[in-house]
């Protein structure tokens, strides 16, 4: 009896309950974890075929995982939270009928097909749907896209919109007008019939330009995805709904001097070029334009239009275009500012750094200014500034955060005091002629009037009238500063800086100590010297009239007063 008690605990059912809660155990924690790796295996798989047909389509597809407004699929007509829309065309798609919309729906064409012949209009590119929010039928003058389906059309040249019971087989099949900006855009029949003339090697752009608008203006786009607060890549799809693509450049990829070749199949003096970046990346574009006129491309040389999206953008405050562009002013708007620009020179300087190697062998370095050359302690701010941002890109991707970086080094040159005593260390000479420098820690030279994000600094403030600073008349402005704090104070109308005159031709001697420079925001620290700046070429820019901030009021009116004292002198 003791043994068969003794075998019967050996099979006794609590091992087995033992095993069978570790094995559900185990698979309770298990069959979460191969799920969860399964769905992203199948998310990476779907993301890699979406990329796939992305990357082979014709449309210009940018994925999107929630639309911003009620959005329908231009395919199977259901309601879409996310999925893809084409930037050129608008063209909206659930992910699963990608490929049908390849297949069925064209994209903008850049240039037009078909046989060699002489093109002057195109008809109308219609897509159904997704119209704009508060656009009006051309037909009946009433609201399109108000009912919940997908509805109405859409011109993806001409932007006009119209509903389906007033969509006509004259209207459907008539000739595109480009619309309201047809004057800035180059239309896909020009190409065709620039490629026809350049087959037969005969080319004559001013009878091509006469198939197009009267006064035609094509507009060509470089913008700086990289500037400011990234929004180029929005930029970028905006302006491609309106214009030919063709037209749209972003810099990254595309060099100014390969994409300014684009003005050679243009009539000469027609083109202009709008650079949405900032006061970097418009130097680059004039270094590419100055490019031009040594291939012999003198004639095509565009003028240039700005859309600030740069930390300081000083250039683009003078021209009138603004001190910074963060998405409140609407793209057309932007196209309606450059088409009513008018033109004006700017001044290009050489700055021409001489310094002392091994054995007394002289090296130089020149450089091209549009805004201001100086050393000193915003030089020295830039030079800081410069330096940690090319160590950490990704934490200098915010103007704000920037501003708040510069602060932050200026403070810190308050307390040490790194440029003091300039004086002792440098020699000036205005157009010749030896100046006598007061006690100071800094020189800037001038050829526009702003300087450090929206200052006017010649001009000053108080009762002391001074001619405005001009950028076309062949002047540079010199003053000079006596530290960060009063920096600070200039620029928040405290202070005035220190005028040592104006010059066409102005030099520096560094005797025997290292300083900070910069020409344009471009810093560096620099041993002994001599810095020559002279006049170099004028660049064709456009200026926007349009708005006029407070320090352009204070200008006028000093300006102003000065005739009106000038006239009692007189009498």
């Amino acid at each position: 009896m003791e043994g068969v008690e003794r075998n019967s605990s050996i099979f006794s059912p609590r091992p087995f309950q033992e095993w069978s809660l570790a094995f559900w155990t185990l698979c309770s924690v298990m069959v979460p974890v191969l799920i969860t790796l399964w769905c992203s295996f199948r998310r990476s798989r779907r993301q890699e075929l979406m990329q796939d047909i992305l990357r082979k389509s014709k449309h210009n597809w940018q994925d999107t995982d929630l639309f911003s407004q009620p959005t329908y699929c231009c395919i199977c007509s259901l309601h879409i939270l996310q999925g893809a829309f084409c930037n050129c065309c608008g063209l909206c798609v659930d992910e699963e009928c990608l490929k049908k919309a390849d297949r069925r729906f064209l994209c903008k064409e850049i240039i037009m097909r078909g046989e060699s012949g002489f093109r002057t209009s195109m008809v109308h590119q219609w897509i159904r749907g997704n119209v704009p929010l508060c656009s009006y039928c051309v037909v009946c003058k009433q609201q399109c896209g108000t009912q919940p389906k997908l509805c109405d059309y859409r011109c993806v040249w001409c932007q006009q919109t119209v509903h389906d019971e007033c969509m006509q087989s004259s209207l459907k099949n008539g000739t595109c007008e480009l619309g309201e900006f047809r004057s800035l855009i180059i239309p896909p029949y020009y190409l065709f019939n620039v490629s026809q003339m350049r087959k037969d090697k005969r080319v004559d752009y001013g009878k091509l330009a006469a198939s197009c608008e009267k006064n035609w203006t094509p507009l060509i786009i470089l913008a700086n995805t990289r500037s400011g607060n990234n929004m180029g890549e929005t930029l970028l799809g905006q302006f491609k709904m309106l214009l030919n693509p063709i037209q749209i450049f972003e810099l990254t990829k595309t060099t100014p001097a390969k994409a300014l070749q684009l003005c050679t199949w243009l009539p000469c003096n027609s083109a202009r070029v709008l650079v949405c970046g900032g006061d970097g990346t418009v130097g680059w574009v004039l270094d590419a334009i100055d490019d031009m006129k040594i291939k012999g491309q003198e004639r095509y040389i565009p003028q240039v239009a700005i859309l600030p999206l740069g930390t300081g953008n000083d250039l683009s405050n003078t021209l009138g275009w603004g001190a910074g562009y963060a998405g409140e002013i609407p793209v057309e708007q932007i196209l309606r500012n450059v088409m009513d620009a008018d033109g004006i020179k700017l001044d290009r300087w050489k700055v021409q750094v001489t310094n002392k190697g091994y054995y007394n062998l002289r090296k130089l370095k020149v450089f091209t200014m549009n805004n201001y050359f100086s050393t000193g302690p915003d030089a020295l701010m830039a030079l800081n500034f410069h330096t940690h941002r090319e160590k950490s890109p990704s934490l200098f991707s915010s103007r704000i955060i920037n501003k708040a970086v510069y602060f932050f080094y200026g403070t810190k040159d308050c307390l040490v005091q790194e440029c003091k005593d300039l004086n002792k260390k440098i020699e000036l000479e205005l157009d010749g002629e030896r100046i006598d420098l007061p006690s100071l820690e800094g020189i800037i030279v001038l050829n526009i009037a702003y300087w450090g994000g929206g200052c006017r600094l010649w001009e000053g403030m108080g009762d002391e009238l001074y001619p405005p600073a001009r950028h076309d008349d062949g002047l540079l402005e010199v003053v000079g500063v006596n530290g960060s704090f009063h920096c600070a104070q200039i620029q928040v109308k405290l202070a005035n800086p220190i005028r040592l005159g104006q010059a066409h031709t102005v030099r520096l001697i560094l005797k025997n100590s290292k300083m900070p420079m910069q020409v344009d925001g471009e810093p560096w620290a620099q041993g002994p010297c001599t810095v020559t700046i002279t006049h170099k070429t004028h660049a064709l820019m456009l200026y926007h009239s349009g708005e006029q901030t407070d320090d352009d009021d204070v200008s006028s009116i000093s300006e102003q007063e000065l005739a009106k004292d000038q006239t009692d002198e007189d009498t």
